[in-house]
């Protein structure tokens, strides 16, 4: 396993590097070195290392998750609170069931697997859409309105929502489950409210075990880990929100820890460079394209339509807001890339039974493959001529 870390983290950093070199996004370069090396190409990577590949990829959410909570304030919160929660829910909803319709009648799935189909791709992915809002704050991209601010807040939110109906849908799909579509919708704001709540607890909790460890900031990121991931780890258990909650953590940290927050600003800025590897290049190795090229013509222009029905709903949700046209139009941009979730649960249907499983599996690559390197492109290509720099 050790072979394809290393193996990895070095042909990673040289793609990375080469897709700078050629003005792309370095995670286009990571997500092709996935691909490449992973167990549907050229399968130089160890199996051991693809069975902990979620967890790796978990924990890199953690880290980037933390980093957007510690670059928010309070002000900015405010500012973008109502359209945050319009986009976390409005895009999604009119994709996944424009998408779930579009299966239903154009590929004869059953309602539950056209619903399966159309939440697992629904949802946008925070591994692509978090790292690019934080480079935008960096270099002030949009400042002014708050706009990434606004998307950072938005994505947590938006994965909540799909994999909840998913949920719904898989149960239906499987009969694993007697809870109705209404009571699923409605554990939607318990679940954000739970992740929030438990994660401001859980932050208050650190700042008081921090005060007994003076400056040794190395070892309170080591207890502000260790916490996070039994957080998350517990929140998949009892249904709540929490990687919304570790965003929550860093908030506050900020709020009341100012000083302390900006060390571990800096000491998470060090360890990302090594994690973003991981990441890109892991999601990248679950990308199988001959399951992708099965899922064909009409499999892309049903993907196709959901990111239209998608980009429809972010205009809904911000009209009559202070975001101008262009600022508008990049929001619709900025949320078309997947890859987290779909690589995450787009197996399920498969591993569960459904009979049109593997199709579903399909369409999820499918989704990775054409939105996670366009989109990236796409929202660092846009930005600097769709935002103001403040």
């Amino acid at each position: 396993m050790l072979t394809g870390l290393g193996l990895l983290l070095l042909l990673g950093y040289i793609g990375g590097k080469m897709a700078s070199k050629v003005k792309l996004p370095p995670l286009i370069g990571m997500l092709f070195v996935g691909v490449l090396t992973g167990p549907y190409v050229l399968n130089w990577l160890d199996s051991d290392l693809l069975l902990v590949s979620q967890d790796i990829r978990t924990f890199a959410l953690i880290i980037i998750l933390l980093r957007a909570g510690l670059g928010i304030k309070k002000e900015e919160i405010k500012e973008v609170g109502m359209i945050a929660l319009k986009m976390s829910s409005i895009p999604s909803l009119i994709e996944g069931f424009t998408v779930t319709a579009l299966a239903y009648y154009l590929l004869d799935f059953s309602f539950a697997e056209a619903g399966m189909l159309g939440f697992i791709i629904a949802a946008v992915s925070p591994a692509v859409v978090v790292p690019s809002m934080l480079d935008l704050k960096a270099k002030r991209l949009g400042e002014d309105k708050q706009v990434p601010t606004l998307l950072l807040a938005g994505t947590s939110i938006d994965d909540v929502v799909a994999i909840t109906v998913f949920t719904f849908f898989l149960g239906l799909g499987t009969e694993t489950m007697g809870s109705s579509l209404l009571l699923d919708i409605a554990s939607i704001p318990l679940s954000i409210v739970g992740g929030i709540l438990a994660g401001a607890l859980l932050a208050f909790l650190a700042i008081f075990v921090f005060k007994l460890i003076n400056k040794k900031y190395i070892e309170k990121l080591v207890l502000l880990l260790g916490l996070s991931i039994l957080f998350v780890e517990f929140g998949e258990h009892v249904g709540i929100a929490s990687l919304l909650g570790v965003m929550t953590i860093g908030f506050i940290f900020l709020e009341k820890i100012p000083t302390q927050s900006h060390h571990f600003t800096v000491a998470l800025g060090g360890l990302w460079v090594f994690l973003q590897i991981l990441l890109f290049a892991l999601v990248g190795a679950e990308v199988n394209i001959d399951v992708a090229l099965d899922a064909g013509f009409i499999g892309l222009i049903i993907i196709v339509i959901g990111l239209m029905a998608r980009s429809i709903g972010v205009w809904i949700a911000t009209m009559n807001s202070a975001l101008n046209t262009k600022e508008r139009l990049f929001c619709m941009i900025a949320y078309t890339p997947k890859a987290t979730v779909q690589a995450a649960i787009g197996g399920l249907p498969l591993a569960l039974g459904v009979e049109h499983g593997a199709a579903i599996l399909a369409l999820a690559v499918l989704s990775i493959i054409l939105t996670a390197p366009l989109g990236a492109l796409a929202i660092y290509a846009s930005a600097p001529k769709l935002l103001t720099q403040a």
